[in-house]
């Protein structure tokens, strides 16, 4: 019975996207009827509203847009009108982190909104939910009190996963790695492992019949049953030297997974059977991703290689092999999302790409600039309207046709 409660906590109506990284943190919508070529003067916006500071992506369900941002000494969660930004409540609550580089004090982790709740996590542990019609305060926990992880480079970043009817986190506390928690009360449900906090967000899988969690800790890779936190699989993957992080979110398609890290590690593919992990391939010269995930589009993968600070690329890349088809040079970092035979690439300078998912060569189809540099948070798509926020602003275009 637990594959089919799992294939459930992650099921949305329409096109929602609840989470990071859409309806199955694949990057992928099921939307269809959105534009191939957008206007020579840009595209329509239909919205925009000031943002706090912080990294967190937009999240959609239904009729309503929330974004998580800080103001002032306060985590915010704003809920607004998702098609026309019409305010309808907030949340907020203290905090007390501050940045160690002078980056962004956060918060960078993306809400989950599963049923009528939607959970945060902060930049300093800070673990709420609220309800989604209300914004009432459900409960509230700090996990570096409660847990004492060691602090991270740039506070805690990975978003909060719903499976099995439990709220999954990579905390990264000495026998607290994965800890799972009640929906209703936020009480532990079980904790496994001492793997340490990465900025990679988890995913769910059902791998040789069995329903998993998948994340992409400090350490490497490591898949949990959602039921009881058992390890079914192990394997190290992260760059050698200490000044580093894991930050893209693993891709699982059948028995495969796929991790990419930058750092001169680079980027492996492993097929799980019951009780092992066979490398299908690994290399440092295919799709070294810094901290965007890629998304897979059929047999190829999509994705942004190199670190962020030097000149990324886009690159196109068989996922069977890790052979290259095609590289766009200084391309930008950028999140992308795969709908209706098109990916959209919100690039870090702001500019909102429209490209074709071509394996013969790079096709771009239309080009926006719809917000300021230092775009970093994954952006949303639903309803044919494209939400995505920098570091002053939340924006909501349209893409339909």
């Amino acid at each position: 019975m637990r594959i089919p409660i799992i294939i459930l906590a992650l099921a949305t109506l329409g096109a929602d996207w609840p989470q990071f990284l859409g309806p199955q943190r694949d990057s992928t919508s099921p939307e269809t009827g959105l534009a191939r070529t957008w206007p020579a003067n840009g595209l329509k916006v239909l919205w925009e509203l000031k943002a706090g500071t912080g990294w967190s992506g937009p999240i959609v369900a239904g009729e309503r847009a929330i974004l998580f941002h800080r103001i002032d000494n306060e985590e915010v969660i704003d809920c607004v009108d998702a098609a026309t930004g019409k305010p309808i409540w907030n949340h907020r609550y203290k905090t007390r982190y501050t940045d160690d580089f002078n980056f962004d004090d956060g918060p960078r982790s993306t809400p989950t909104i599963s049923g009528n709740q939607v959970f945060t996590l902060g930049a300093d542990g800070d673990l709420s939910a609220v309800e989604l019609a209300t914004g009432k305060p459900l409960w509230h926990r700090n996990l570096t009190k409660d847990y004492a992880p060691p602090k991270g480079f740039f506070g805690i970043a990975t978003s909060p996963l719903v499976a099995g009817g439990k709220l999954i986190i990579n905390v990264g506390a000495k026998g607290a790695g994965v800890v799972a928690f009640d929906l209703a009360e936020g009480k532990e449900i079980w904790k496994s492992t001492n793997h340490g906090v990465s900025y990679s967000s988890p995913v769910t899988a059902t791998i040789n019949g069995e329903g998993l969690a998948i994340f992409f800790t400090r350490q490497g890779l490591l898949a949990l049953t959602v039921a009881k936190g058992e390890v079914r699989h192990e394997f190290p993957w992260r760059p050698r030297i200490d000044a580093s992080v894991n930050a893209a979110a693993p891709i699982v398609a059948g028995n495969r997974i796929f991790l990419t890290t930058s750092y001169s590690t680079g980027a492996v593919l492993l097929e799980a059977d019951k009780t092992e992990l066979k490398e299908i391939w690994k290399n440092d010269k295919s799709l070294s991703c810094h901290f965007n995930t890629p998304v897979r589009v059929s047999d190829h993968l999509f994705g942004v290689d190199g670190r962020q600070e030097g000149r990324p690329r886009l690159r196109c890349v068989e996922w069977a092999t890790g052979k290259v088809l095609w590289t766009k040079d200084e391309f930008g970092s950028a999140s992308l999302i795969h709908a209706d035979g098109l990916i959209f690439a919100m690039v870090e300078s702001g500019d909102l790409v429209l490209f074709d998912p071509s394996t013969i060569e790079y096709k771009e189809l239309g080009r926006a600039s719809i917000l300021g540099s230092k775009v970093r948070a994954a952006s949303a798509l639903s309803g044919g309207r494209l939400y995505a926020r920098d570091g002053a602003k939340w924006i909501c275009v349209d893409v339909k046709k």
